[in-house]
């Protein structure tokens, strides 16, 4: 542990005028400093049952979580659950979704932090969401005899090939690991590969089937068409969770139909934060008003004609937003190297769905769409604009498609049952007779 230990400190020598930059222009990394450096994390006290550490990076592992938590909790009500996060933006969006729970930083992977967060939170067990391998972390959870399981579990290719160039050191985390839930057959052959005995490992399916919504008059939905001021009968394209320059690809597309589809009107939700204000000042640089969900006030241009750009820049809103969508874009999927982001949420809405040709990151589900004729690939501004276009003047069409997304994604549901039924779950009074016992 000690080189271990050592390795990350130089590390983190080396990234520090990067981490120093962004912490001054960017007000990143400010929160949280003995929670991740000391392991100071809140202590919930003894538990009354089993008590669950779940740990998710940011965002797409936080959002994976509450369908999760509710099934486990349905089955054991005495259960306690505490979750963790890498990123602020994870942990803000876990406050929000989770506000029942106790949400924190997760510490570095210094040995003294890890042992210290497991001694203030004593949980009985730990579960990792998708894939994080700390060696520090499964060491001293397999010291506390604390078993650690895996959810959602998934190796890209390049993650794959990764781990297997370092497969001989890396082997006994793997192994250490008690059961490794993954959405597919080939994840777990590559989990196996590396390690995992075969009898731990169990395909399951994504949970991010489960925790989709498909009911457009939902409560937040509906409130965002109040605020954005958007009609019935106007048809509404969303590009989300999108980067540069997804969102110019977005504009540019809605700008070239205007003409001939003047009611339709574009909603722009970047995928991280710290790119609210860039985006403002792209639309701006259109000479195009803006409306922008934090505050609720139209920026006004020259362009008077023209309804505003609608842009949402808020956290943990894009679900109930693809609600509002007939169109949408899904983002990181075109120019920008990132592997796509999750589209079932606006498949499970029956929103016609288009994305860019780089979704790697969710090649399984990608196939499976296409396959169905559920979705689109659009590799450029002039696709996009094709799209869009066929879809306004053949609406019947993208009705179709749209209806075919949400079967899919309807028949995919309930991974996350089958990734509790991998766990042991014992009644509260149960476990506080054992701890009495012992």
């Amino acid at each position: 542990m000690l080189l271990i230990n050592l390795a990350y400190l130089l590390l983190l020598i080396a990234v520090s005028p990067v981490l120093l930059y962004r912490m001054v222009t960017q007000g990143k990394y400010r929160a949280g400093w003995a929670e991740k450096f000391l392991g100071r994390v809140p202590e919930p006290g003894t538990p009354s049952g089993e008590r669950y550490w779940f740990h998710a990076v940011s965002v797409g592992e936080v959002l994976l979580l509450p369908s999760v938590i509710d099934e486990l909790r349905r089955r054991d009500p005495h259960a306690e659950v505490v979750v963790s996060t890498t990123t602020s933006t994870g942990r803000s969006v876990a406050e929000l979704k989770l506000p029942d729970v106790t949400v924190f930083f997760c510490p570095l992977d210094f040995s003294w932090a890890v042992r210290q967060a497991i001694n203030r939170i004593q949980p009985t067990r730990i579960v990792l969401v998708e894939l994080e391998i700390w060696p520090n972390l499964l060491h001293a959870a397999a010291q506390a005899g604390i078993p650690v399981s895996l959810i959602n579990g998934r190796l890209s290719d390049k993650s794959y090939r990764g781990y297997s160039r370092m497969a001989r050191w890396l082997s006994p985390l793997f192994q250490s690991l008690d059961s490794v839930a993954v959405q597919n057959d080939t994840y777990a052959e590559r989990f196996v590969s590396l390690g995992v005995a075969a009898d731990r490992v169990h395909v399951t399916g994504s949970i991010k089937f489960d925790g989709v919504i498909a009911d457009r008059s939902n409560p937040l939905t509906i409130e965002l068409q109040r605020a954005f001021g958007l009609a019935f009968t106007e048809p509404v394209f969303i590009a989300g969770s999108t980067q540069a320059p997804e969102e110019r690809i977005a504009i540019e597309s809605w700008l070239a139909i205007r003409a001939e589809h003047p009611e339709l009107r574009l909603v722009l939700v970047p995928r991280h934060r710290e790119r609210f204000e860039e985006v403002v000042r792209l639309v701006k640089s259109y000479d195009l008003p803006l409306l922008r969900r934090s505050s609720g006030e139209v920026g006004m241009t020259q362009d008077s004609d023209s309804p505003p750009i609608l842009l949402l820049d808020t956290l943990g809103e894009l679900s109930a937003c693809w609600g509002l969508a007939d169109f949408a874009y899904v983002g990181g999927s075109m120019n920008v190297k990132r592997g796509g982001q999750n589209m079932l949420e606006p498949a499970a809405y029956g929103a016609a769905v288009c994305f860019g040709p780089d979704t790697r990151n969710f090649r399984d589900v990608v196939q499976s769409l296409l396959t169905d004729e559920a979705a689109v690939v659009v590799e450029s501004v002039d696709e996009l604009t094709a799209t869009l276009r066929h879809w306004l003047n053949d609406r019947r069409s993208a009705s179709a498609m749209g209806r075919r997304a949400q079967e899919f994604v309807r028949q995919q549901h309930g991974a996350a049952a089958r990734t509790v039924d991998l766990w042991p779950v014992s009644t509260g009074q149960d476990c506080a007779g054992m701890r009495e016992a012992a």
